[in-house]
């Protein structure tokens, strides 16, 4: 089972405004986010996360995290610790939730070699800007999130610990607090210790420490530092703790009638109302999916008797097995007005909407050892960067340190 750590946590000074300086992930960002995040505060963490200067972004980025740890901007925990980290929001259907997790260093585990888990095959992904970042760095700036199999986390969390800190954001209030008592840390680490952590979001982040921290064995001989862990948040794999949404299908290459001719031979396909939040609703109740039309129709696609016979029933999975061997290039969205208007721009052939995968296929998917196709969960809110930041080993002879 893997190990979970505390550590000497870099944190925002108590004095800093943290809706402006924090950030959500660097992978949700686009262009004009960053800048707008960054014209908004000069201490925001998207100034060391995604950083600017061309060719010299990544000692820039060193050359600031060690700036702004000199001058108190940011500040290191005395004592290694762990953070309660609360997200409380309403979710799309109305619900209203709070997820408590701990940030921690999970333990970097070799490929295939268990006790952390992913949950999902992954799309190809350039890797190269969030190595060449850590090796600058030397510090675990965005956090995985990792799902705990293991039961009586979210009990051991219900205690408050020392605040730290609060925000709004999008409408979630975020909350840290610490937790440096040994007592409390060897709970919580024995309870994680007793099953698997499941990936939720950040499998390139994890695969991107492990290569570092081959690196770092490389270069020190050494088994023993802290790049045998990463910064990670884990939570409970239960169902009031989470609120996950479908991340849907959008099809190019292919012309409308062709796909709706191939999905046929899967599905029934017959007219659907305009969708709406209403109408995913229906969709989870009635077991179909939708698919978009350029002209702004909307058809349901209802699984034929015995057309997935052996298929796990996953609305990602249907779809991979109804266009094998069809000519046609999947992408990904989440948000259903986004998708109506990719749909209407004419920029996509066709949109599918799916259905969220749910806590109990998460879990016995996880069990049993499989990977769920790409992009079939989408965990909200998103976890904010910056909140804690995990100093790592150094590379001995990197030219940013």
């Amino acid at each position: 089972m893997p190990l979970f750590a505390p550590f000497r946590a870099l944190r925002y000074a108590p004095d800093a405004d943290l809706d402006a300086v924090t950030a959500p992930p660097y992978d949700v960002l686009l262009e004009d986010d960053v800048q707008g995040l960054k014209d908004r505060d000069p201490h925001n963490i998207v100034h060391i996360d995604i950083p600017g200067g061309g060719g010299d972004r990544y000692a820039n980025a060193a050359h600031r995290l060690g700036l702004w740890t000199k001058t108190g901007v940011l500040a290191q925990d005395e004592v290694p610790s762990f953070t309660i980290y609360r997200m409380g929001f309403t979710d799309a259907t109305g619900i209203a939730r709070t997820i408590t997790g701990v940030l921690g260093g999970l333990e970097v585990v070799d490929e295939g070699a268990g006790g952390v888990l992913p949950h999902e095959r992954t799309t190809p992904k350039a890797k190269t800007d969030r190595l060449d970042l850590t090796r600058a760095t030397a510090a675990n700036l965005s956090p995985v999130w990792g799902l705990s199999l293991a039961q009586g986390l979210t009990k051991a969390l219900a205690a408050p610990g020392e605040p730290v800190g609060q925000m709004h954001a999008e409408g979630v209030l975020h909350s840290v607090e610490r937790v440096s008592d040994p007592a409390r840390i060897t709970q919580i680490q024995r309870i994680l210790a007793a099953d698997d952590v499941l990936i939720a979001d950040g499998h390139h982040r994890y695969a991107i420490s492990r290569t570092y921290r081959d690196e770092i064995r490389k270069a020190t001989g050494s088994k023993a530092t802290d790049a045998e862990y990463t910064l990670t948040f884990v939570n409970e794999l239960i169902g009031e703790q989470l609120s996950i949404e479908a991340i849907h299908r959008l099809c190019t290459g292919i012309g409308f009638d062709d796909l709706k001719t191939a999905l046929a031979k899967s599905f029934n396909i017959f007219a659907a109302p305009i969708p709406t939040p209403e109408a995913l609703r229906e969709m989870e109740s009635a077991g179909r999916l939708i698919l978009l039309a350029p002209d702004g129709k909307a058809f349901w696609l209802e699984p034929k008797s015995g057309a997935f016979v052996g298929v796990r029933a996953l609305d990602g999975a249907y779809l991979e097995h109804a266009l094998a061997g069809v000519d046609v290039q999947i992408s990904y969205q989440h948000g259903l007005e986004e998708m109506k208007q990719l749909v209407s721009s004419g920029q996509v052939s066709a949109g599918i909407l799916i259905r969220p995968t749910s806590i109990g296929e998460i879990e016995r998917t996880a069990r049993e050892g499989l990977l769920m196709p790409p992009k079939s969960t989408f965990f909200t809110p998103k976890l904010r960067t910056g909140l804690v930041i995990r100093p790592t080993a150094p590379l001995p002879s990197h030219p940013s340190l």
